[in-house]
């Protein structure tokens, strides 16, 4: 499968989310369809290719399942309708899709601005191209700034006809509750770790089984999760943290400097990468300081996250994990150097041995 068929405008199948499908369906047969849907689960789960997924049923007649319910047999939406062939293309008149833009200094922006949600109003009210509705999607909603969140409020407030907004959220909890309040809430679980076995197989094949165990591990539940760690090696690079940590509550500096310089140069996924393994070790410590059991992603793992949890209090642990998500959130919204941000993260593993 080609690298277009990965983005969420062009995939045409899903696995784990009939019951997101079905419900999506329902409502829509019942000609009580909501105008504006919260879609939200773990990050990488597929929550903005079911919504795409969505517009392509509704652009394309919205009769029957074909295009949604039962994916391409050829994953080749070449073969569907003439709307999905231009969703695909992103070019359909009557579709939507909001998400961070790039800014007057040619950067891309951090978040998603409120010029982005007035001219989405703009566009849901004009006359639908092709006679039917007008579908929009926000991905991720978690993006947009105060301003932009109050525009948005603006529009659903006052919905035009025959238009169906889509908002995906990763942090739900982030948004303005008069926002969530104004849409219908379709939550999206993890995926059980077969099910990310196998969508990852079929996107990345070839990966040794002992490394498709540890990716299936670190994604927890998320098939975009687990391709995002293969193509950045990040099984080998979880080990490298684990061996980092294993001399904890000591670390020796160099090979942290080296870790943190890796993956915290420029905008790219490494930063990402890096931050979700050291905020998902910190939560493995801290269920496993609060007695629960953890499966082992790799090798002794569990010998190092036992260890550190037994070394301080579980609280220690519990605002270390908050203060790293901080310094993580930080660093994105501001723009803060991310080395900086990765390496004060490690380090300060050392201040939880000291103060517990």
């Amino acid at each position: 499968m080609s690298d277009l068929a990965l983005e969420p405008r062009a995939n045409p199948w899903l696995l784990g989310l009939g019951p997101a499908e079905r419900a999506l369906l329902r409502a829509w047969r019942s000609g009580r369809m909501p105008h504006a849907w919260l879609i939200t689960g773990p990050r990488g789960i597929g929550k903005a290719t079911l919504a795409h997924r969505f517009a392509r049923f509704v652009l394309s007649g919205g009769d029957g399942e074909q295009g949604f319910l039962a994916a391409s047999p050829a994953e080749d939406l070449q073969q569907e309708s003439a709307a999905a062939r231009q969703i695909a293309a992103g070019g359909h008149p009557d579709l939507r899709v909001v998400t961070r833009s790039v800014g007057d200094t040619g950067r891309m922006r951090q978040e998603i601005v409120v010029g982005d949600i007035r001219d989405l109003g703009h566009f849901l009210h004009l006359t639908p191209a092709a006679g039917g509705w007008r579908v929009a999607i926000i991905d991720p909603a978690d993006d947009l700034n105060r301003n932009a969140a109050n525009a948005l409020l603006k529009v659903l407030e006052e919905p035009p006809a025959n238009a169906l907004l889509f908002l995906t959220a990763h942090s739900p909890g982030r948004l303005l509750p008069t926002i969530r309040s104004r849409c219908r809430r379709l939550g999206l679980e993890p995926l059980a770790p077969d099910l990310v076995a196998e969508g990852l197989q079929r996107l990345r094949p070839g990966i040794a089984p002992d490394v498709t165990a540890t990716l299936v591990q670190l994604a927890e539940g998320s098939i975009g999760r687990a391709v995002a760690l293969a193509d950045l090696d990040g099984a080998a690079a979880y080990r490298d943290l684990l061996d980092l940590l294993g001399q904890w509550p000591s670390l020796a500096l160099p090979p942290v400097l080296a870790w943190a310089d890796r993956f915290g140069k420029g905008e790219g996924d490494g930063f990402a990468l890096a931050r979700e393994l050291v905020a998902g070790l910190l939560a493995r410590v801290v269920a496993i300081g609060a007695g629960r059991a953890m499966p082992e992603a790799t090798p002794g793992e569990l010998a190092v996250t036992r260890r550190l949890a037994a070394g301080a209090r579980l609280d220690r642990w519990v605002a270390l994990w908050e203060k790293v998500n901080d310094l993580f959130a930080r660093a994105d919204g501001l723009d803060l150097d991310r080395k900086h941000a990765l390496l004060s993260s490690l380090l300060a593993f050392e201040t939880v041995a000291s103060e517990g």
